[in-house]
């Protein structure tokens, strides 16, 4: 986008006269609909470039401005959805790509709240992912940005290298040498993006493989294929054997196979088109050999893109028809616990929680009430709601590494409506959000217990006391038999 373009864009948009006004004075978006492919020259290729037709989908209401974290920050047109849409199709049109152009559409954290919010039904989330496939493909990254993106994909996306790192990790976390790191400020001085991932790192503890295969507890009523997930795996294992016992607990059959690996979810989140799709395929593949009835997810970010596999896979005559049937057997596990109906006794856990909506889940996924339902299942347990729920923590997979700044912003907010509930225990689904509202709430200095729903549950149906949960703010694992 050329500074004229940006001021054209600007002026187009009167940022602060309500939805109609700044509806009307957008300009006419729709229409680009009969172009079929990219103009020449601009910055799109024919390969799924942003779908003009979606594109015309959206009528610059502006109900999207306010669920919109990076507008709520920085109020700047450019940087919420209707303006991200704006800069599509001015690529379609012909405008070539550029430095700046790129900075907005990275700026977005892919929270999905705008689609949650939109009344047009705008399918915000595809056309993201379809720009930022082509903008890996044409858009030439400064080489710190090239080397920060490749240590990422190097590692996160590997379930084995991961837990390699643990080792030294945890070293650096007994011994105290990663708090005295941080006090130094040496690290933040030299990569803020390498600082935001060492104090992220949850606490680690010793923790042991799930069996490949783990019978029902009584009649068995389905089935279960679990997805361990990367970091879950690595840095929350004791969510993955919570949600085992949870599963087996109300009869169902655990099969955890040896085969797995990622999802494709960073991939596909940040444009890496191929290798996503190799991720997919290989899921499928691990997961049809199991015969098992469902495909369970504790990840929500992992859900949404799993449940996304037939668009992924839409153009591979091998895998497209596999992926539609593999997405309808795909579940949260707030989802299966929820459509089974509970069978184990659940035992009174008398605490307060507050719970936070993870962004795949919530707007991606749509999963809201589930995990409300089985929380309030519980007796003794009072729920309670967190103000601005729409908002993302500012973990957004690997946003808070990438962009530290708005992240760590973004994670104070949250934090900040999170302790104003005077809740005892912050009950989240979702990985990246247990870790960077953790390390907010630390920085607030209100301390308090971080807990995913299905650990919440596993208390219960054992028995066991809320001090198992309302413990560390920093020490994710639950408590084994």
């Amino acid at each position: 986008m050329t500074s004229d373009t940006t001021n054209t864009a600007a002026g187009i948009v009167q940022q602060d006269t309500g939805h109609q006004n700044a509806g009307s004075s957008f300009g006419e978006m729709g229409s680009i609909i009969d172009l079929g492919m990219p103009a020449p020259g601009g910055a799109f290729d024919e390969h799924h470039p942003p779908d003009a037709a979606l594109i015309g989908d959206c009528v610059h209401c502006g109900f999207c401005l306010p669920t919109c974290p990076t507008y709520v920050l920085w109020g700047e047109e450019m940087d919420s959805p209707r303006g991200r849409i704006y800069l599509m199709k001015e690529g379609l049109e012909g405008e070539p790509m550029s430095n700046s152009m790129v900075s907005h559409w990275d700026a977005c954290l892919g929270c999905m709240a705008c689609v949650t919010a939109c009344p047009s039904g705008v399918q915000y989330d595809t056309l993201i992912e379809q720009t930022r496939a082509q903008v890996e493909r044409h858009h030439d990254r400064s080489a710190k940005d090239k080397a920060l993106r490749g240590l990422i994909f190097a590692l996160f996306p590997h379930p084995r290298r991961l837990r390699l790192l643990k080792g030294p990790l945890r070293a650096l976390q007994r011994t105290g040498l990663d708090r005295r790191l941080r006090q130094t400020g040496l690290l933040e001085r030299l990569s803020p993006q390498l600082a935001a991932m060492e104090s992220l790192a949850p606490r680690l503890e010793k923790s042991r493989p799930l069996p490949e295969r783990s019978p029902a507890v009584g009649r068995r009523r389905a089935v279960i294929g679990l997805l361990t997930g990367c970091v879950q795996g690595a840095f929350f294992p004791g969510v993955n054997a919570a949600t085992a016992r949870v599963l087996q607990a109300e009869g169902c059959d655990v099969i955890v196979p040896r085969a797995q690996g990622c999802c494709g979810a960073l991939s596909a989140h940040n444009g890496r088109e191929e290798e996503a799709q190799s991720y997919a395929r290989n899921l499928i593949d691990t997961f049809e050999a199991s015969g098992v009835d469902w495909v369970v997810v504790n990840a929500a970010g992992c859900g949404s893109t799993m449940k996304d596999y037939a668009r992924i896979l839409s153009d591979d005559p091998k895998y497209a028809e596999r992926a539609r049937s593999f997405v309808e057997r795909v579940r949260d596990i707030a989802e299966i616990l929820d459509q089974l109906g509970p069978v184990a006794t659940r035992h009174s856990l008398e605490m307060s929680i507050a719970y936070h909506d993870a962004c795949h889940l919530g707007h991606a996924q749509g999963v809201r009430l589930q995990p409300r339902r089985l929380l309030q299942g519980i007796p003794g347990l009072e729920l309670r709601e967190i103000a601005e729920a729409e908002l993302c923590c500012g973990s957004a997979g690997i946003y808070n590494i990438l962009n530290p700044e708005p992240a760590r912003e973004l994670g104070d907010r949250k934090a900040s409506n999170i302790v104003a509930t005077a809740a005892e225990v912050l009950v989240t689904a979702n990985p990246g959000c247990l870790m960077q509202v953790a390390t907010a709430i630390e920085r607030s200095g209100h301390p308090m217990g971080m807990a995913h729903t299905v650990e919440v549950l596993d208390a219960s149906i054992r028995g066991l006391s809320p001090a198992t949960l309302t413990a560390s703010a920093r020490a994710h694992t639950s408590p084994e038999n």
